[in-house]
């Protein structure tokens, strides 16, 4: 088990995690039992393919903890997904819903598959069975999964109903991010750049930086990147950079996110040949002279290699493990006020509480209602983090990973050993 575990990224989650169990002497038996997933369930997906041959692609669910309630965590299709991956991802989900004070433990799920070379056919195939090979370890009240990267609505309307399909009646719970057709919240797309927003404002606040003078990097403009792209400039930053994965736009007057968003999303033009500003490298967007830099792409962007040239105040993690430890050092030596991932994006895992507190209520909010909610539970977060963060003198990121931990811990220990 743990050879199948041990890569970079489930280092990283471990070593973070031990690092923060060191610190608050957490109890040795609960040591060892948090640092594995509790359950992980490895599936063999065959597809029948457009040309009629069968492709068989491998599919994870990794249950980190359960001890606070059901599991919650996205599904990712993406070529490199391994256990590991998804076993780090599951376990900061656990340490994401408690530092939000979510009832939920941490889950995630994954496909090895690229999604832009199968057709709409190829991809319902692939996901109404991947559904069927885990549907014994998901259900509204056992884990509820979510879309991630490579994943959208679509994907989680077919799990729904394949799920639906299996015990005989219509399942809204059972995912969130859905269409708002079958269950589906409102506020849900831009859930997490909201959130990542609402984070980063308290943070100017805090270091007393006027939003209107602040400049603004968003590396990964899909999803999280776009939405805190839009969202801060509507605030009154001034959004200087953006980029994807083919490279990226700089305006040190601004850049008009509404007008790029609709070229980049509507007319699929790539980001680096639209003309409203001076087309940049990712590692050149890393390394501008900002208030703010948002990280909203893949794990692992900022280094030991980089980290001593990034020159923002601010790191607001839009993605999830985007800076290494050896990099986290160096940015805390630097004086860089980092919004750790668990806490800046858990807009995302927030509205989808929502959604699926909606679903099993069967009674629907206003889109205020959930923005407010948010605001409301993402600041306190903020506060509580900071709060813990300055009396411990410990970074933002310990901070969040420490109260978080405590809650799993407290749950345990309540609830003791079974048998």
């Amino acid at each position: 088990m743990m050879n199948e575990l041990d890569t970079h990224t489930f280092r990283l989650a471990v070593a973070q995690f031990n690092e923060a169990a060191e610190s608050m002497h957490l109890d040795t038996n609960l040591r060892e039992r948090l640092k594995l997933p509790q359950r992980s369930l490895l599936v063999s997906i065959p597809v029948k393919m457009d040309d009629g041959h069968v492709e068989v692609f491998t599919g994870y669910r990794v249950q980190h903890d359960s001890a606070r309630g059901p599991c919650k965590g996205g599904i990712r299709y993406h070529p490199d997904v391994n256990l590991g991956e998804v076993a780090a991802l599951a376990m900061w989900m656990t340490w994401k819903c408690a530092v939000a004070d979510l009832p939920y433990g941490g889950a995630k799920g994954g496909v090895k598959v690229d999604p832009k070379k199968l057709s709409r056919g190829e991809l319902q195939r692939l996901t109404r069975r991947y559904a069927a090979e885990i549907f014994p370890l998901i259900g509204p009240d056992k884990d509820v999964p979510a879309p991630d990267v490579g994943t959208d609505q679509q994907v989680m309307a077919w799990i729904m109903d394949t799920y639906s399909q299996q015990v005989g009646y219509a399942v809204q719970g059972v995912v969130t991010g859905k269409p708002l057709s079958i269950g589906g919240s409102l506020g849900r797309e831009e859930a997490t750049g909201r959130g990542v927003s609402y984070v980063t404002l308290e943070a100017l606040q805090h270091l007393k930086l006027d939003v209107s003078k602040a400049t603004v990097a968003v590396q990964g403009f899909g999803n999280v990147g776009s939405n805190t792209a839009l969202i801060m400039q509507q605030a009154g930053a001034r959004v200087v950079a953006v980029s994807d994965v083919s490279g990226g736009l700089y305006n040190p007057k601004g850049l008009d996110i509404a007008a790029v968003l609709h070229r980049y999303r509507d007319k699929h033009e790539p980001l680096c040949e639209i003309k409203l500003g001076e087309s940049i490298t990712n590692e050149e967007l890393l390394q501008l002279d900002c208030t703010v830099l948002v990280p909203a792409a893949l794990s692992e962007q900022i280094t030991q290699a980089n980290a001593s040239k990034l020159r923002c105040r601010i790191l607001a993690e839009g993605a999830n493990g985007p800076t290494t430890l050896e990099a986290d050092r160096i940015l805390t030596d630097k004086g860089v006020f980092i919004i750790p991932d668990i806490l800046a994006n858990s807009g995302g895992v927030i509205v989808s509480y929502f959604e699926w507190v909606q679903d099993v209520q069967r009674f629907f909010w206003k889109a205020k209602d959930i923005q407010d909610r948010l605001q409301d539970i993402i600041t306190s977060a903020f506060h509580r983090t900071l709060r813990f963060s300055v009396e411990k003198r410990t970074t933002m990121r310990m901070a969040a990973l420490m109260s978080g931990i405590d809650k799993v811990a407290q749950a345990h220990l309540q609830r003791g050993l079974y048998p």
